[in-house]
C-alpha cells in the first residue's frame, strides 16, 4: 500500500505544490491505512444497493414539507457518504462515517458548524431507516458529536441600520432594508414575494416560509411608506416585489439580495452585513422591547423557542432595568 501511495504521489509531483502533495499523501495515509492490496482477475461494481433508500428517504421528507433547497442539500451529502463508504446501508459502521467526516473536514477545509450540519444530515438519514427497521442499529448513535464554539452574532444597531439607509442608491434599496427589518423575513422568502401579496391597507401580508408555512408580517409606517413609493416608481410589469433596476428588471433571485446588502455594508463601513441580520436584529430588538415570545415565534415562523431565542441577543440595559424592577429588595 505504501508503494502504491508514492506512485500516486510521484504522478501528481508535477501537478501539486509541495504542500497541497503532503496534504494528498496525509490523506491517503488517512483513508488506506490498514488496507491490503491483493490482485485479483474479478471485475467488482459499485456498490448501489443504497440508492432506493436514499430516493425513499427523500420522498418522505419532500411529504413533511422540507423545501426543494433542503432536498437538494440532503441529496448531495448522501450521495457523497454513500459512494465513498460503498457499502449497503445496513453494513455501514459508525468507524466508516467517523473516518468519512474527519476525511471531509480535512480535504475540504470545512469548519465545525458546517461539519455539524453535514452530521446532522447523516442523523436523519440513518435514524429513518432505523425508524422503518431497513437496519437494525443507527450507526450515528456511536459517531462522535461536533463541538463547536459558540460565537455570539450581534444585531445591527441603530446607528449601523441608519448609516447603511443613507448609502442606499435607490430608492429599492431602501425600501429593501427597511422591508427586511420590519418582517423579519428570510431572504428566501423575501426574494419570492410578489407586489400583490402587500396588503397597504392593513399594513400586512402573508409569507410562506420553510415547509410551506404560511405567517402573517407587518409592515411599521416607515416601511409601509418606502415600499408604496418605491412600487409607484416602477415602470415595470414584472410581479416580482424586488426586481433588479436594469431592463429586462427580472425578479431579484436571494444571492442578488445578498450582494446588493454586502455593497452597502461596504459603503456604510458595516462589517458583515447580510440579509439575515436584519431577521436576527427584529428579533433581538422585538424581545428586548417587551415583545412576548411566543409572538416572536408567530412572527419569526418559528414553531419552538430554543429556535428564537438562538437568534436574539439580550440587551444587558434591558436586563438591569428589569432586574431594578423585579428583584429590587
Amino acid at each position: 500500500m505504501e508503494q502504491k501511495i508514492m506512485e500516486v504521489l510521484r504522478k501528481m509531483q508535477e501537478h501539486l505544490k509541495e504542500d497541497q502533495l503532503k496534504l494528498l499523501r496525509d490523506c491517503l495515509e488517512m483513508v488506506l491505512g490498514g488496507c491490503q492490496i491483493t490482485e485479483t482477475t474479478a471485475v467488482s461494481a459499485p456498490e448501489r444497493s443504497w440508492v432506493n433508500d436514499l430516493e425513499d428517504f427523500l420522498v418522505s421528507k419532500a411529504l413533511e414539507g422540507k423545501s426543494p433547497q433542503t432536498i437538494t442539500r440532503y441529496r448531495y451529502e448522501l450521495r457523497r457518504l454513500l459512494s465513498y463508504i460503498d457499502k449497503g446501508v445496513a453494513d455501514i459502521t459508525a468507524k466508516d462515517i467517523s473516518g468519512y467526516l474527519r476525511a471531509y473536514k480535512q480535504i475540504r477545509k470545512i469548519s465545525n458548524a458546517t461539519l455539524r450540519n453535514v452530521r446532522a444530515v447523516f442523523s436523519s438519514f440513518f435514524g429513518w431507516l432505523r425508524d422503518r427497521e431497513r437496519i437494525r442499529r443507527n450507526p450515528m448513535s456511536l459517531v462522535e458529536d461536533i463541538k463547536v464554539e459558540k460565537i455570539i452574532k450581534k444585531p445591527y444597531s441603530d446607528e449601523e441600520r441608519e448609516r447603511m439607509l443613507r448609502e442606499c442608491k435607490t430608492l429599492r434599496d431602501k425600501a429593501m432594508l427597511e422591508f427586511l427589518y420590519s418582517t423579519a423575513v428570510r431572504v428566501s422568502e423575501l426574494s419570492s414575494l410578489n407586489r400583490n401579496d402587500i396588503r397597504f391597507s392593513s399594513k400586512d401580508l402573508i409569507v410562506f416560509g420553510k415547509g410551506s408555512k404560511e405567517r402573517k408580517v407587518y409592515l411599521n409606517d416607515r416601511t409601509n411608506l418606502y415600499i408604496r413609493e418605491y412600487l409607484e416608481s416602477r415602470k415595470d410589469n414584472n410581479p416580482a416585489l424586488f426586481v433588479s433596476m436594469k431592463s429586462p428588471h427580472e425578479r431579484l433571485s436571494k444571492a442578488g439580495i445578498e450582494y446588493i446588502i454586502r455593497q452597502i455594508g461596504k459603503r456604510a463601513q458595516v462589517e458583515n452585513a447580510h440579509p439575515h441580520r436584519f431577521r436576527r436584529t427584529a428579533l433581538t430588538n422585538a424581545l428586548n422591547r417587551g415583545m412576548p415570545l411566543q409572538e416572536a415565534m408567530i412572527l419569526a415562523g418559528h414553531s419552538k423557542p430554543e429556535t428564537t431565542m438562538r437568534y436574539c441577543t439580550v440587551d444587558q440595559e434591558a436586563v438591569q432595568y428589569h432586574h431594578r424592577k423585579y428583584l429590587s429588595a
